[in-house]
């Protein structure tokens, strides 16, 4: 796959630093007004329609097995503001806006990848908000999201970048607000990790999650969790941010 970092408009929004309640339209409108980001540092990946059909065999043909899990792990209760963090295409978002009564927003550094998700989310029926935007400056003002999700995506970050964005991540919750991060969990057996690694290279087979539970306290998350997703090929953490 090709890969190409993204450089676009170097301005920012100023966000207000005060929370809004759960379905506020100011929140909507804020979000609708961000200007494009600066250059990330993080790989950004461009071949959108390639990604989905790689993301299909990478995960066995069960992609919908993995989002529904991610979701179920995130507890969405009516009335909550989520965001997808390097939403891809948007599959994820899309299975998250299927829960009633949440609103869904997802970003991604990559304008082919929004440009999918919005036709997905359309041929769905579902109401998510995509836009472009990095992880390591979030367009939401402080205290203002009751979750935030990433899937697949911590593992394309540089170390330093993973810590800047694991704190973007704890400023826009909202206090008791959770976050979920779902990546790649390299097979053990040998067949499938020798058919793997033909697959998407001996990097991926490199993926450690361990570290992730220390990433969620150095920016400030509690009651922290591990394990294996319902999918084979995936594990999480999550945390929470103090009340």
């Amino acid at each position: 796959m090709h890969h190409r970092r993204h450089q676009a408009s170097p301005a920012r929004t100023d966000a207000p630093a005060h929370a809004h309640h759960a379905g506020h339209p100011s929140l909507h409108r804020l979000f609708r007004r961000a200007h494009a980001p600066r250059q990330t540092d993080g790989l950004t990946l461009h071949q959108a329609a390639f990604y989905d059909v790689l993301a299909r065999v990478v995960l066995l043909g069960d992609e919908r097995r993995l989002r529904t899990s991610t979701v179920a792990l995130a507890g969405l209760r009516p009335g909550e503001q989520v965001l997808e963090v390097g939403c891809g295409t948007g599959s994820l978002a899309i299975t998250a806006a299927e829960t009633a009564g949440v609103k869904v927003y997802g970003t991604d550094a990559s304008p082919e990848m929004i440009e999918r998700a919005r036709r997905k989310a359309a041929r769905a029926g579902v109401d998510v908000t995509f836009r472009e935007g990095l992880v390591e400056q979030i367009a939401f003002p402080d205290a203002s999201l009751d979750v935030v999700l990433s899937s697949f995506m911590v593992h394309h970050l540089p170390d330093d970048l993973k810590r800047r964005a694991f704190a973007e991540i704890h400023r826009v919750l909202k206090p008791g607000g959770r976050v979920v991060v779902v990546d790649f969990e390299p097979p053990q057996g040998r067949l499938l990790r020798t058919a793997m690694t033909l697959l998407v290279g001996r990097g991926m087979m490199r993926i450690d999650n361990r570290y992730l539970p220390d990433l969620l306290r150095a920016a400030g998350f509690t009651t922290i969790r591990t394990g294996r997703t319902d999918h084979p090929l995936a594990s999480y953490a999550s945390g929470q941010k103090a009340a």
